[in-house]
């Protein structure tokens, strides 16, 4: 089983690089955490997903602890990546978008994966149901890990999220709405859209990019991307998310998409206001014995 980590977000709102920021009692990133996770739940290859410019700063810091625990490779998400033959030039200053991100683990993965933020903290039992879930998953069989909307939110603005809001009879994601400003207000939970401001139910299931995905899944996504990137030429914000390339393999009738149980744990960083909190509940874990002081 291979954990690809996407780690080329830009960081706009937070004013860094909080994918190599430390947050545990020993300066541990976010992304040590997960990796521990990762591991002690069977996971043996890492895949890390980088900008070209921080590629070595990651190799430094993520190599020497996991050496002799996993295969670990580096691979960039560069824009050119996987455009069309004949595309031109790509002129757009943010990277393609998470579906990308994930398509350019395609060459060193070959098996089941599971795919992660760097800066999101997912919890021990997210790693754990989707190894679980591998062991009996068929070919076409890909999982969502899914997080409870309420416990998902920031008190410091909005929040994009992936908001599983229509399942089928057997319990089957049907449809995953990719809402970009999802806002506290008044004890109510808003998504603010062009059409409005909309009530959001708190218990909803949500994706936090922590997918399980099978190895067929990549050609459907080259195929699905190499269209997007056509479709978008003219527009250089349009990402092509995750959450579009599920909704796509439920369309078509490619595979189906399971709701794990396994989102009982999550925090993460979109603003600099954000990382005091985070850092205080890393430290409430290490204190009750989840993880040990020192994790490498």
């Amino acid at each position: 089983m291979s954990l690809l980590v996407m780690a080329a977000g830009m960081g706009s709102r937070y004013g860094g690089i909080k994918q190599i920021d430390g947050f545990g009692p020993n300066g541990e990133t976010i992304m040590d955490y997960s990796l521990f996770d990762a591991l002690r739940a069977g996971f043996d290859r890492v895949v890390f997903v980088v900008r070209d410019e921080i590629k070595e700063t990651v190799k430094e810091i993520f190599s020497p602890k996991l050496k002799g625990k996993a295969e670990v490779f580096y691979e960039v998400q560069s824009l050119d990546r996987f455009v069309p033959a004949g595309y031109g030039t790509v002129e757009r200053k943010k990277p393609w978008g998470t579906t990308h991100a994930m398509l350019c683990g395609k060459e060193v993965i070959d098996g089941p994966f599971a795919v992660i933020n760097a800066d999101d903290f997912y919890g021990k039992d997210a790693f754990a149901s989707l190894a679980k879930f591998f062991q009996s998953a068929g070919a076409d069989d890909h999982a969502m890990v899914g997080y409870t909307l309420k416990n998902v939110l920031s008190e410091h603005g909005s929040v994009s999220r992936g908001v599983a809001e229509e399942r089928d009879a057997q319990g089957y994601l049907k449809k995953l709405s990719e809402l970009t400003k999802i806002v506290k207000e008044n004890g109510k939970i808003i998504s603010k859209e062009e059409t409005g401001d909309r009530e959001l139910h708190a218990d909803l299931p949500v994706s936090m990019n922590c997918w399980g995905f099978q190895a067929g899944v990549f050609s459907v996504a080259e195929k699905m991307f190499q269209q997007f990137a056509i479709d978008n030429k003219a527009n250089p914000s349009a990402e092509f998310y995750i959450a579009l390339l599920t909704n796509e393999i439920i369309k078509q009738n490619l595979g189906k998409v399971h709701i794990l149980d396994g989102g009982t744990t999550w925090f993460g960083v979109t603003y600099k206001e954000d990382k005091e909190e985070v850092s205080g509940k890393i430290k409430e874990l290490v204190n009750g014995g989840v993880y040990p002081t020192k994790l490498w």
